[in-house]
């Protein structure tokens, strides 16, 4: 879901770092971009001058042009100098798809437990064909037919196709921790509903804040119920994590995301973020007067129908709004055609 009110929002620096370049931002913090072959077509990475070295913070995925950028960057702003420390702030490939390439190199890997033990499992379980789970994921969903038959009939997303191997050992963090990188001492603070254990760092003393995709400017984070726990409720994980992080919020701070520009405005963007999910339900609700399968509900949540590469995100999330709403009791869901789970509100 794309905000479109963003008036408290202000982007100190509105050019982006073209691939191979870095933008300082504050004494000894980089900004750098990996490009993606995908709808989001970059995601931001940071360096850290620990003066023997540089701490970087997520990698971007494995692909070859992802390398090649980072050899351009290793070059030119890094200046040949070691990366000593890799932290990832999640699991999802963009942002530890290289971490074990620079492992490789002889970089200390930092990150949550849950990030790292379901990046590893991910990377180990290597699929030629959809799991019967995943279909009758799907089939739950209300799929559209001749979406489930390609994906049916095709080899799945592998995390292990976009993530490079990781090898076995990492340094944990954990809520409330302190790490020092780039001459800052940075509070470790955790969010969820994206990706669970979502490590953010909030600088002691000053205002930077890097917030990875748990806060982002302009767009949603996307936040997704998959096969693997086909009845979470990571909405709710979301809203209770935006509700920890408020009380440390100012307007001072310099957000360092994971997509899209820096900015500022963080007590703003921080409430558009609850509210555009409770105004997404609001409308979820409405729809829901008649029943309705998950894929049937994209208009309400996202005001379009989706289709080609968002297709799947737009599945994964419009199940987590029906999950939440079904947690608080205000819907109920029974089987229909072809194992498609219908959806309607209770009555008062």
């Amino acid at each position: 879901m794309t905000d479109l009110s963003a008036a408290q929002i202000r982007f100190p620096f509105p050019d982006a770092p073209v691939p191979g370049t870095a933008t300082e931002l504050a004494e000894g913090v980089l900004w750098m971009r990996i490009p993606l072959p995908w709808v989001l077509d970059h995601v931001n990475v940071y360096a850290l001058d620990d003066g023997d070295g540089w701490t970087i913070v997520d990698t971007g995925a494995d692909f070859g042009r992802c390398r090649k950028t980072w050899d351009m960057l290793l070059a030119g702003p890094l200046a040949f100098r070691p990366v000593r420390r890799v932290v990832v702030t999640h699991h999802h490939p963009d942002h530890i798809g290289l971490a074990g390439w620079f492992q490789e190199q002889g970089a200390e890997l930092v990150t949550t437990r849950t990030a790292w033990l379901y990046a590893r499992m991910l990377t180990l379980d290597v699929e030629d064909r959809p799991t019967p789970e995943t279909l009758a994921y799907w089939r739950g969903a209300g799929m559209a037919p001749e979406i489930y038959a390609k994906r049916a009939a095709e080899k799945p997303y592998n995390f292990a196709d976009v993530v490079a191997p990781l090898p076995l050992g990492y340094s944990r963090i954990v809520e409330g921790d302190t790490i020092r990188m780039g001459g800052r001492d940075w509070i470790v603070r955790m969010g969820d509903g994206h990706a669970p254990e979502h490590a953010t760092f909030w600088e002691v003393g000053g205002d930077l804040v890097i917030g990875g995709d748990q806060i982002l400017p302009g767009i949603s984070a996307n936040i997704g119920v998959h096969a693997s726990e086909p009845l979470a409720d990571p909405l709710a994980e979301w809203m209770a994590a935006c509700a920890r992080l408020q009380p440390h919020v100012t307007d001072r701070q310099l957000v360092l995301p994971g997509h899209k520009l820096p900015f500022k405005g963080l007590p703003h963007r921080l409430r558009q973020m609850v509210d555009n999910h409770h105004g997404a339900l609001e409308r979820l609700r409405a729809h829901l007067a008649r029943p309705h399968t998950a894929c049937e509900c994209f208009v309400p949540l996202f005001g379009r129908e989706i289709t080609g590469d968002a297709y799947g995100l737009a599945m994964v999330e419009s199940v987590a709004h029906l999950n939440h709403l079904l947690k608080l009791g205000e819907v109920r869901r029974w089987r229909g055609e072809n194992d498609a789970w219908l959806w309607q509100r209770i009555q008062t």
